[in-house]
Formats: structure tokens, C-alpha cells, sequence
């Protein structure tokens, strides 16, 4: 084809004005890039040269999208923690400085999302939606923003809310051997705040794929992930993700409750985050000191933990609420990591393997067991019942030691044990199925009233789910009382007791036909040898 030489002119002409124009309109623009060198690559770690602007905590960018944070800073290097897969880093590649810190999406469009500490989703339902972000690590809120604890956090578990409860804002720690049921404690309180208007962030560390695949599975099952936040680092994965992931979640909870929601979030487990931060201490040549960690080992588990809290009402009036669970080993709970657990939190929870065996759920030792802040902030109609409870459920462990030997026991004695075991009985729970506030207020001021003390004992769990069932029948406000800050009248208590004997009525032994008799048995025929009795 051939054109006409003034059409291929005019052509060149535009094209060469074009250029032209780009060129006299281009400014140059000169940006400084802080450029460093990998020296040395180890087991979730680098060390890194030329990089003297660096600061504590920064985020650094290696090749291939791979994050890490300026840990050790030393006169001529810089200690790395990384922050993912690090098979294809080597020495000599290139880092280079973010000029800013670790930080994580946060916002509503998390919940009911599976998220890993830097906001990528494992649960294959595409992008987080977000439009803000917190750095992970964040000082918490000053004595002066502070409320007290006045309002308890209800986990739906009888031998918790009414014996060792839980407020909001409180941080109530967790701990036991391995496999006493810790995570279903914590998992029971997440299922217990449906429709109670509190958010809840679970954050599993270490966990194997399985276990936390499990627990969302069981989460997704009750209608639970509507209201939760899942934040996960598996047990494959880097040391420095599991490091950042209680604190990443941690900025999620806040953000909700900076504006005015309560929040409860549940660390599970800070003995895989300790020995993440030994390994990655040791890496970096930090001194060993007691049990091989590092001197801050208390520093960083206080730091993340003093961020839960009950705020002012001029803050918002928000709170959250901390269930950090940490396993012991042979029920030791005089160990390094749980005594520092236990001198940061507000109480603990301690789950006995010997009650797991017998087959006590939810195995809670009651005389370990301490809340030093939720009694305050109980509901007046649980303090008014679960008193005398504690008390009576303590003396009766006591006495059960002693009978075990075939000791002879008195009859005021014997009664005590009798009340004792129907005390266990009754705060026995299945898994999974947590208790309404008025059907415990009712199941406890039947047992202090000794209502179950003449059922048998093999037909306590069933008599008590009876009056469970029956606690539905309560007048409405007797009901709205008995839930509320108000405390119990006389005749609230006499309209609760009421329903017990017509629940109760099915399982109460029939009157000894024999005259002298002494018209009840407190025991079944076949477990009365069991004790001998003072003539």
C-alpha cells in the first residue's frame, strides 16, 4: 500500500509533538531508598547489614513480598524476626526499610472471617474487607481511662458464673495439663454470647490445622462466627507469626472496643507464643535465663495483657475481656511461665487431669480456682446464692479425702458429703451447651435450699435438667428481677422454690413403708456400705 506523502507527515508530526510535550512536562523526581544486605539466614530469622535508619520494630521488605521486623539493633547489623516463608531467602539478597510498623486490617468487615496475623484469609471467601489498620503492638489505656469491673461476662458454665465468675474487662487465665478441656471452657463462653451483644476474637497459636479447623467448624455450627473473629498461626508456621499473633488480634478487639462494644478474646495458647519468642530470644543471642527464656519474657505476655480492660464512660465505655489459656506440665503450676501468668491476670481457672479421668466436666478444681475481681462485679441474686455454695462444696472435698480411708463419719458429716456430692452433681455440664443466668439461679437456690439432697444421686443430672426446664415457667418479672443488678426479695425466692419440689417430685425416693422408719433414704441401697456410719 502506499499514502500519500502529506497524510505520513502529518502522522509523524503528532507523534514527534507528543513526545515533545511529554518530555517538557516530565519533572524528574529523586526518592532516597534505604538498601540493605542479608548476611545470614537461620530458622525464622536474618541478619541484616547497611540499614542504619532503621528503628526498633520496623517492617522490613525482603524479596518476594516476604515482611520481617527489626528486632536485635546492634552497631553493625540488624537481628530480623521474619514474618512467613522464608525457604528462598538468601544471603546477599536485597531488604529494604517500609518506614513504618507492623500493623493489621481492623474493622467490621473481619468478623465471621478466618485471618492469619498479617490479614490474609485462610477461609477461601476472598479479600478482607477493611478500611483501616492498628499497629499490633499498641501501649495500653492509662489508669485514668479506666473503670471499675462492675458487670459480669456470663459463660453459660454453672461451676464458673457461680463460683469463679468472670466480669467484663477482667482477664481470667485458663490453665491445665494437657487435654482437661481448657479450649472448651473458652470455646463454651464464645457460644454463651449470642444475642448478648458482645464481640469475641479467637486467637489460636501454634495450633495444629485440625484443631483450629474444629473449632470454627463447632463455632460456624451454634451461629457463633456472626459475632467472632478466628486469628490463626498453625503450628508450621514461622516463629515470627506466631510472636505477632496475639498482639495482631489484640488490635482487632480494641478497635471494637474503642468504640463502645464489649469484646471478649481468647488466647489459646500463650505457652506456644512463650517458646515461639524463646526460639526466635535464643536465635538472635539474647541471654538465656530461668527454664532457657529470655529475661522479658514477662515483659512482653504483661504488656499484651494490660491492654484488656473496662474503659471509662468517657472513653466509651467499652471493654475487653481476656481468657488467656496456658498448658502446665504434670500439674505444675509452680513453673515459670504459669507463675507469670498467674501474677498478671485477675484469676484463674485450674482444670484437674484426676476430676478429667473421673469424668467430672467441666474438671474445674474449685479449691485452686480464684477470681479476684468478678465476685465484685456478680449479679446480686448469684452472690445471694452461690455464697454459701463455695463454702459448702470446699468443706465437703475436704471430707470426701477422709472417707475415701473408710473413716467412721458422724451423721452431721455424713449429711455434708451427701449435700457435697449433690453440689457436683448438679454443676456437671456437657460441652457445648451452655446454661441460661435464670435456670443457674434456679438449679443453685435449689441446691443451697437442699432440694436435691433426696434425689439419688445417679438421678441428679436428670432431675436438674428437670428444673432447668421448668425455670421457664418463673413469672416474667420475677425473671427480669432475678437477671438483673436488683437483689432477690423473699418472695422472688419463694416463687423460684416453688417450681423445684414439682420438678423435683419424680425423682424423690418414696416413704419407708416400715414402721420407726426414718421415711426417706438419702442414698441408694447399694452405695450406702460404702461409708460406715457412728452407731
Amino acid at each position: 500500500m502506499s499514502a500519500p506523502p502529506g497524510i505520513l507527515q502529518a502522522a509523524l508530526d503528532r507523534a514527534f509533538l507528543g513526545l515533545r510535550q511529554g518530555r517538557e512536562a516530565f519533572v524528574p523526581q529523586l526518592a532516597a531508598r534505604e538498601v540493605g544486605t542479608v548476611t545470614n539466614v537461620a530458622t525464622g530469622i536474618a541478619t541484616v547489614s547497611g540499614l542504619p535508619g532503621a528503628g526498633f520494630e520496623e517492617l522490613l521488605k525482603f524479596p518476594g513480598d516476604l515482611l520481617g521486623i527489626a528486632f536485635n539493633l546492634d552497631e553493625e547489623e540488624i537481628g530480623v524476626i521474619l514474618l512467613g516463608d522464608y525457604q528462598n531467602l538468601h544471603a546477599g539478597d536485597e531488604v529494604e526499610r517500609t518506614g513504618r510498623v507492623m500493623d493489621v486490617a481492623v474493622g467490621d468487615g473481619l468478623l465471621g472471617r478466618v485471618i492469619d496475623p498479617l490479614g490474609r484469609p485462610l477461609d477461601g471467601r476472598g479479600p478482607v474487607a477493611s478500611d483501616r489498620r492498628l499497629p499490633v503492638e499498641r501501649p495500653a489505656p492509662p489508669i485514668m481511662d479506666r473503670a471499675p469491673v462492675s458487670v459480669p461476662l456470663q459463660t453459660g458454665l454453672k461451676v464458673v458464673d457461680a463460683l469463679i465468675p468472670i466480669g467484663l474487662g477482667q482477664r481470667e487465665l485458663i490453665l491445665g495439663d494437657r487435654q482437661t478441656g481448657k479450649t472448651a471452657i473458652a470455646i463454651d463462653a464464645i457460644l454463651n454470647q449470642r444475642g448478648k451483644n458482645v464481640l469475641c476474637v479467637y486467637c489460636a497459636i501454634g495450633q495444629r490445622a485440625s484443631a483450629v479447623a474444629k473449632v470454627v467448624a463447632s463455632l460456624r455450627e451454634k451461629s457463633a462466627m456472626d459475632y467472632t473473629v478466628v486469628v490463626v498461626a498453625e503450628g508450621n508456621d514461622a516463629p515470627g507469626l506466631a510472636y505477632i499473633t496475639p498482639y495482631a488480634a489484640t488490635s482487632i478487639a480494641e478497635h471494637f472496643m474503642e468504640l463502645g462494644r464489649d469484646v471478649l478474646i481468647v488466647y489459646d495458647d500463650l505457652t506456644h507464643h512463650a517458646r515461639a519468642y524463646r526460639e526466635l530470644s535464643l536465635l538472635l543471642r539474647r541471654p538465656p535465663g530461668r527454664e532457657a527464656f529470655p529475661g522479658d519474657i514477662f515483659y512482653i505476655h504483661s504488656r499484651l495483657l494490660e491492654r484488656a480492660t473496662h474503659l471509662c464512660p468517657e472513653r466509651g465505655g467499652g471493654s475487653l475481656t481476656a481468657l488467656p489459656i496456658i498448658e502446665t506440665d504434670a500439674q505444675d503450676i509452680s513453673a515459670y511461665i504459669p507463675t507469670n501468668l498467674i501474677s498478671i491476670t485477675d484469676g484463674q481457672i485450674y482444670l484437674s487431669p484426676t476430676l478429667f479421668e473421673l469424668g467430672i466436666l467441666p474438671a474445674v478444681d474449685v479449691g485452686k480456682s480464684v477470681s479476684r475481681v468478678g465476685g465484685a462485679a456478680q449479679r446480686a441474686a448469684y452472690r445471694a446464692v452461690a455464697g454459701g455454695l463455695k463454702l459448702a462444696y470446699s468443706q465437703f472435698e475436704e471430707l470426701e479425702t477422709f472417707a475415701r480411708f473408710g473413716t467412721r463419719l458422724d451423721a452431721s458429716t455424713r449429711k455434708s458429703i451427701d449435700h457435697g456430692q449433690r453440689i457436683r452433681a448438679c454443676l456437671k455440664q456437657p460441652e457445648s451447651q451452655p446454661v441460661s443466668m435464670l435456670e443457674q439461679i434456679a438449679v443453685l437456690l435449689a441446691l443451697t435450699a437442699g432440694l436435691f439432697d433426696r434425689v439419688p444421686l445417679e438421678k441428679v443430672a436428670e432431675a436438674e435438667r428437670a428444673l432447668r426446664k421448668a425455670a421457664a415457667d418463673i413469672p416474667a418479672d420475677v425473671a427480669e428481677r432475678s437477671t438483673s443488678a436488683d437483689k432477690l426479695s423473699d418472695a422472688d425466692r419463694k416463687a423460684i422454690l416453688d417450681l423445684a419440689p414439682r420438678a423435683l417430685a419424680p425423682w424423690q425416693p418414696a416413704p419407708d413403708p416400715k414402721p420407726g422408719g426414718s421415711g426417706t433414704r438419702l442414698l441408694p441401697p447399694r452405695q450406702a456400705p460404702a461409708l460406715l456410719l457412728m452407731p
